[in-house]
Order: structure tokens, then C-alpha cells, then sequence
């Protein structure tokens, strides 16, 4: 029986479910879910480290930087969230390690945590230089000095959807059509109390997402904090940066957008981040929150320029090739201003590079 198939027997039993947790099934589900099969990284989508070997590059030499201005401390973890193929690390640790001197390399813990069994296998292949570690969650990861990476993360937290009728919010749900096949609609019985307090303010056009994950994540790192650890973690992904997504929901497949209920288990499925919430939720958590600011401007702080110069002066022969991948990354027609980057930290940290 298909995942599809499954859904459509458990709405007919349980009723309409809220798409959070429809988007939860279709990722996560452990035998037929996106990223239990193999994530369609390079086939479904292109994130910016498939795009460029310079995206990598200057966050590798990001981390240096501030394993320098924080001390240099003789051990220290480098964590990265759903690291698809393992391309961002491998490229930020040869970068790094060119950088840095022994010290570097004899202190780093690489921890990686990862949902999907395969991306797992090729994140091991492509990084066993370096000895990575593998953990569930991020309370998992030991209490060093921490430098968090999170790459097109953020994206793949599950989102309720919530529509305003009259003076009141209403849940939008996945049922059935009247030919049973899946479908959305609109929970109208009254929000438990608890996700009306959480509620963003209403949107000018009725509609609004909210992603309960983005609080679970700022409890951790607030955890974190109290017990005594220091980090900066770094999120990078796209979505506006001073209001709350509205209907973002899109799924993915061989490259095209699809329609999200068309394909489930087989097609990725995202929504836009909240920054400005997520900016709100780490500053009420006693954290110091730089940015957000555009992937643009980030990586043009970083050195992309110069980056780009130095590879085509080796590289001249790949000139047109290597322009064109820092292009995308920077172009407001592309990757530029779309994407936000923000680093989240505790308060006794300097500020990040790239945010100045």
C-alpha cells in the first residue's frame, strides 16, 4: 500500500488531519516517507553548496574565523542540520583546514544530524576524512564550544496553516474530495487554546503559517545556554524577513513545483521561514540574534568576491562556470535576496562576521 493510499484510509478513520502533520508523514514517515527513500537532492532541487563549491568555501573559512575570535578553544564541535549529500561540509572543512592551523583540526568534533538513512550513508562516504558523528537531535551533541550550521533546514520543519473567518482563525486540514482523493479544507471547530495564544498577528490577507518547530528549536538552544554552552548557530534559508509567511506550501519533484498533495513520499515538501518569528522566539529566550540579513550580502561580506577572483585565476579554463555559480548565489533574480541568513548565539559571543 502506498503512503498515499495510507493517508487516504487514515483520514477516512480519524477524519481531516492538520497539514503539519500531513507534511510530518509525507517527510518523515520511517518506510515510505521523502527522506526514509533518499532525498532528491540534485534531482528535485538545488540547494546553493550544489550550486557553487564557494558557498561552502567561505562558510568553512566563517568557521575559523570565529573559532579564532572566540578563543580558540582546544575542543569544539562544528554541527551541521540536514546536510543533504554532505557537499556544504566537505567544502567548509577543506577550506578550514587550508586555513587553520593543526589546532583546528585536533579540537573539531563534526557532528552531523540527519533524518534520512541514505543521505546519512553519503554524508559518512563523502566526510570520513574528518570522523564524523552522527546524532538524532541537537540536545544529543556533547557541551563544547558549538558552531551550528543549518543549510535549507528550516524549510522542512512541518507548518499548520491557518485561515481567518469573520473574527476567528480556523485550521486548514487535509481530507477527502467527494471522489476520495486528497484535499484541502478548513477545520472549523473553535483553536485549543494554546495554539490561539501562539497565533501571529493576522495577515492582511486571511491567512497565515505558523511552524511549531521553530520554538522547539529555540528551547533547545536556550537549554543549552543555561547549562553553560556557548555557540553560534547559523540558519540560512528563504522566506520573508519582517512579516509571517501566509499559504507557502510547495512540493518538489524532478525539478518542477507540483502540487503538494499530488505525490506523497515522493516529492519535496517546504514552506517559507519566519524569520521575524524566529528573531522574536530566540531574543525571549535571553539569546543574541545578528541578522537576518540577505545570502547577498552575507557572502559578499565573506569575501565571495575574492573567493571568485582566486579560483578563476587557477581555474581559467572554468571562468564562465565559476561566475556563473557565484552569480546565483548573489543575484536578487536568484538566490540573492530571497534567501536570509541569521545566527543565533549566546550573549557572551562576539558578533558574527557577516553581520557587521
Amino acid at each position: 500500500m502506498s503512503l498515499k493510499d495510507r493517508l487516504i484510509r487514515q483520514i477516512r478513520m480519524d477524519g481531516p488531519m492538520p497539514v503539519s502533520a500531513y507534511m510530518q508523514t509525507c517527510l518523515h514517515d520511517p518506510k515510505d516517507g521523502y527522506y526514509a527513500n533518499g532525498a532528491g537532492l540534485g534531482r528535485d532541487f538545488i540547494t546553493a553548496p550544489e550550486t557553487s563549491q564557494m558557498f561552502g568555501e567561505l562558510l568553512g573559512l566563517w568557521l575559523v574565523n570565529e573559532w579564532q575570535a572566540t578563543g580558540a578553544c582546544s575542543t569544539f564541535n562544528i554541527v551541521e542540520m540536514g546536510g543533504g549529500r554532505g557537499t556544504l561540509m566537505a567544502d567548509a572543512m577543506r577550506a578550514a583546514h587550508a586555513a587553520a592551523d593543526a589546532n583546528f583540526a585536533n579540537g573539531l568534533f563534526l557532528e552531523l544530524i540527519e533524518a534520512s538513512p541514505a543521505l546519512r550513508e553519503l554524508q559518512a562516504k563523502k566526510l570520513e576524512h574528518y570522523a564524523p558523528n552522527f546524532k538524532n537531535k541537537l540536545e544529543h551533541v556533547n557541551p563544547h564550544l558549538t558552531f551550528i550550521i543549518a543549510n535549507e533546514f528550516l524549510d522542512c520543519l512541518p507548518a499548520r496553516q491557518f485561515v481567518r473567518e469573520g473574527d476567528a482563525w480556523r485550521e486548514r486540514v487535509v481530507g477527502l474530495s467527494e471522489d476520495g482523493e486528497l484535499a484541502f479544507g478548513v477545520d472549523r471547530s473553535d483553536l485549543r487554546a494554546e495554539a490561539a495564544a501562539d497565533m501571529p498577528p493576522v495577515s492582511l490577507s486571511g491567512e497565515t503559517e505558523l511552524q511549531p518547530g521553530l520554538g522547539g528549536l529555540i528551547e533547545t538552544l536556550r537549554d543549552r545556554a543555561e547549562n553553560g554552552d556557548r555557540f553560534h548557530a547559523l540558519f540560512i534559508d528563504y522566506g520573508p524577513d519582517n512579516h509571517a509567511p501566509t499559504d507557502t506550501l510547495r512540493g518538489y519533484k524532478n525539478g518542477e513545483q507540483v502540487d503538494p498533495l499530488a505525490y506523497p513520499g515522493e516529492a519535496d515538501l517546504t514552506v517559507d521561514v519566519d524569520f521575524a518569528r524566529l528573531a522574536k522566539l530566540a531574543e525571549a529566550a535571553g539569546l543574541t540574534v545578528s541578522g537576518p540579513v540577505t545570502q547577498g550580502e552575507f557572502l559578499g561580506k565573506l569575501g565571495l568576491q575574492e573567493r571568485l577572483n582566486a579560483l578563476i585565476k587557477t581555474n581559467p579554463d572554468q571562468a564562465d562556470t565559476l561566475f556563473a555559480g557565484a552569480q546565483k548565489l548573489v543575484d536578487p533574480a536568484e538566490m540573492g535576496t530571497r534567501f536570509k541568513v541569521i545566527c543565533i548565539s549566546t550573549s557572551s559571543l562576539p558578533k558574527p562576521a557577516g553581520f557587521e
